[in-house]
């Protein structure tokens, strides 16, 4: 008599991830994808470099992504995401294809990078103009700036603390007050949080309520962007990027607030 099981999971599709080194938020990216998928996280090999251009420059360059890549295609995943944002923003539009050629080169399925995915969620968010936290060195910082005027958005207010030897490290309260003032000067159709090493899931939901814009981190546009090209959606309740229910119109443009003048 043939009986089937009658629980277990279900089978999981993988997504493959290639980190930098010195990454440490594999939790925040779990907490992102739905139950149906498993990541499959690899590192770049280490290298004693001040986070910078430099360091941004070596963790991606191509021959170091193709290894990476190599490595995850023994658990076949169905996508695979490179997950540092400034290693990809620093070449501007064109160096951003850059790390998703490497990778597709050496066999990744359905390749994306975080700086690529960020436009992306810009777009689908309908956000043209944005407010920007970097916890990056001033020359990187203009890169991004650089990538994203490049790309058609408007910067409208910014907050960039110096380099953080530790970003891992920074409390969410820091990350919180560092968006509030980024958020100051009206006018911005989205908050942009920069470095997938920056804590962001648990203050989004927090900072939407209060900012009345949408929030999007890198994290979360890497981790929104990958179940997307395996044909499912990213976890993340009461953040507009991903839960539908939590957009809201911004707030208005000041010309258009009543009693302004």
């Amino acid at each position: 008599m043939d009986v089937s099981f009658p629980g277990g999971p279900h089978p999981q599709r993988g997504a493959g991830v290639v980190a930098p080194f010195d990454f440490a938020l594999d939790r925040e990216l779990w907490r992102r994808v739905p139950d149906g998928i498993s990541l499959h996280l690899t590192r770049t090999p280490f290298v004693p470099v001040e986070v910078g251009l430099d360091l941004a420059r070596l963790v991606s360059e191509h021959e170091t992504l193709g290894g990476a890549v190599r490595a995850l295609r023994t658990v076949a995943p169905g996508a695979v995401a490179y997950a540092c944002a400034c290693g990809g923003f620093v070449g501007g539009t064109a160096g951003e294809r850059g790390p998703c050629a490497a990778t597709a080169r050496a066999g990744a399925p359905r390749p994306l990078a975080t700086s690529g995915a960020l436009p992306e969620a810009l777009q689908e968010l309908d956000a043209r103009r944005i407010a920007l936290v970097t916890p990056y060195t001033l020359s990187v910082s203009r890169s991004l700036e650089e990538y994203l005027t490049e790309a058609g958005v408007r910067i409208t207010g910014r907050v960039r603390p110096g380099p953080i030897r530790r970003i891992r490290r920074v409390p969410c309260r820091d990350v919180v007050g560092m968006a509030r003032r980024a958020a100051g000067p009206p006018g911005a159709d989205a908050l942009f949080i920069g470095c997938t090493n920056l804590p962001t899931y648990d203050v989004i939901p927090q900072l939407e309520a209060e900012l009345r814009i949408p929030v999007v981190s890198a994290n979360q546009a890497a981790m929104w962007a990958a179940p997307r090209r395996l044909g499912t959606r990213a976890m993340g309740p009461c953040q507009a990027l991903t839960d539908e229910t939590a957009r809201r119109p911004g707030p208005a443009p000041p010309e258009e607030q009543e009693g302004w003048a």
